[in-house]
């Protein structure tokens, strides 16, 4: 794949940091609440063959103002909200939340014999939408579709993903804040994918091997934020995994404390004010 002047290049590196949330659970974190990354704002990645690394899982909290969209690698986890929602997840699989005025929900995890490895993403909600009402989906591992590129694929859960031979996929979830889209690649040794992308914000985040991103290498546990342009080639001479995500920024202030993301600190106290009341969901 030769670049062209329209390629996408590698414009800034990321690195996550080992953090740990909920009932000690252990995760390598990546957040931007300044909108570096939006319509993004955290990426946290739940890998370990470690039990006690991961068994406290997420005890029931809050949340008020955003998305979240979980992915399973291998392993499983179990959602129960104040919805009435209660289901597992599993290798493959995804769930996605609408936090919208209020969730209150936990996330215990399930393991396998490789333990247990997960993604969860934040979206930022736009300002109109903070305090809408709170939905939840789960999405099965058979119901995304793939892209097949050479000795490399792509498989969509949310938004468009098409090759520069004109194939396009859409994953199930058609309602990721700020026309976000997200999906999982795999490249093979040699594997190379060239795909079609006008995005706004465009991040790529290797979670296994090492992926060449138009001439730049991104290493495991890297998150570039690409340029603009229409084209994003990737490859890999040792083979590599990454989440694929991309969204149009709201370009909104953001307010951030703990589960809940506003766009002013008096919303955030309310925020506050209205969990300890008992009204956050109401």
């Amino acid at each position: 794949m030769a670049p062209t002047s329209t390629t996408r290049q590698v414009e800034r590196l990321l690195n996550t940091q080992p953090s740990q949330d909920g009932d000690g659970v252990k995760i390598q974190r990546l957040h931007d609440f300044a909108g570096g990354l939006d319509p993004f704002l955290m990426l946290d990645e739940l890998g370990s063959d470690r039990p006690d690394d991961y068994i406290g899982g997420f005890p029931s909290h809050p949340h008020r103002g955003i998305q979240t969209l979980t992915y399973v690698i291998h392993g499983g986890l179990t959602h129960e909200d104040h919805l009435g929602h209660s289901s597992t997840i599993r290798s493959g699989d995804a769930q996605w939340m609408h936090t919208g005025r209020g969730i209150i929900h936990s996330e215990m995890p399930l393991t396998d014999h490789k333990g247990l490895h997960a993604f969860q993403l934040w979206l930022n909600l736009a300002a109109r939408d903070k305090l809408s009402e709170a939905t939840y989906r789960d999405v099965r591992a058979e119901e995304m579709p793939e892209l097949v590129g050479s000795h490399a694929s792509l498989t969509a859960l949310g938004g468009r993903w098409q090759t520069l031979a004109g194939d396009s996929v859409d994953g199930p979830l058609a309602r990721l804040a700020g026309q976000g889209a997200v999906s999982h690649a795999r490249l093979d040794a040699g594997g190379e994918l060239a795909l079609a992308n006008h995005a706004t914000t465009l991040l790529v985040y290797v979670f296994a091997g090492s992926l060449d991103v138009a001439g730049t290498p991104v290493g495991k546990g890297q998150l570039a934020r690409l340029s603009a342009g229409e084209e994003l080639l990737l490859s890999s001479a040792e083979g590599a995994q990454a989440l694929l995500l991309a969204g149009e920024p709201h370009g909104e202030p953001i307010a951030h404390y703990g589960p809940f993301v506003m766009n002013h600190r008096h919303e955030l106290d309310k925020a506050m004010r209205d969990y300890r009341d008992g009204t956050l969901t109401s």
